[in-house]
């Protein structure tokens, strides 16, 4: 049941071709925490089980708790690695949860940005549209105008030149 989870999550992620760019690197950013999240609880449980009485992360509920605190760079203190293959591990979490954070909230705030920068393009345009509209009625004043100004002026009545 959990591949089949894992596997409609990763399409639903992942999977449509028509999706943004930023979706898409959201996507595989998340796919790639949540896999180093799990990889990284494993590796310092096991950096970390031989280490005696000083290790504070002693089963895999607390590695995976260590090990999203420390992607976060949360870092309550509760669990830490004490080894040096733990700390190594730890290095490697940080990395990539500083990494995929930044990722995430980069992508975010292009797609705000693009959406902006859209909806003052579609504004601009209307006013343009707007203008042009606003230019060709006053063509067609000036035009009747003009003519009414004709129209007295062969009766008699108008201005003459």
């Amino acid at each position: 049941m959990v591949p089949v989870f894992l596997s409609k999550a990763v399409e639903l992620l992942l999977g449509r071709e028509g999706r943004s760019l930023h979706l898409k690197a959201v996507g595989w950013a998340t796919v790639l925490l949540a896999l180093t999240l799990l990889a990284g609880s494993w590796a310092v449980l096991a950096a970390e089980q031989h280490a005696g009485h000083s290790a504070t992360i002693t089963s895999y509920p607390r590695a995976l708790w260590w090990s999203a605190e420390t992607a976060t760079t949360v870092g309550y203190g509760d669990f830490y690695p004490v080894t040096v293959w733990g700390r190594i591990v730890a290095v490697v979490v940080m990395g990539v949860g500083i990494t995929t954070y930044g990722m995430v909230t980069a992508a975010l705030a292009t797609w705000f940005v693009g959406h902006e920068q859209r909806r003052r393009h579609r504004l601009a345009a209307a006013a343009e549209q707007s203008a042009r509209h606003v230019r060709e009625e006053t063509a067609q004043l000036h035009e009747r105008f003009d003519r009414i100004e004709r129209l007295l002026a062969d009766a008699g009545h108008g201005p003459r030149e």
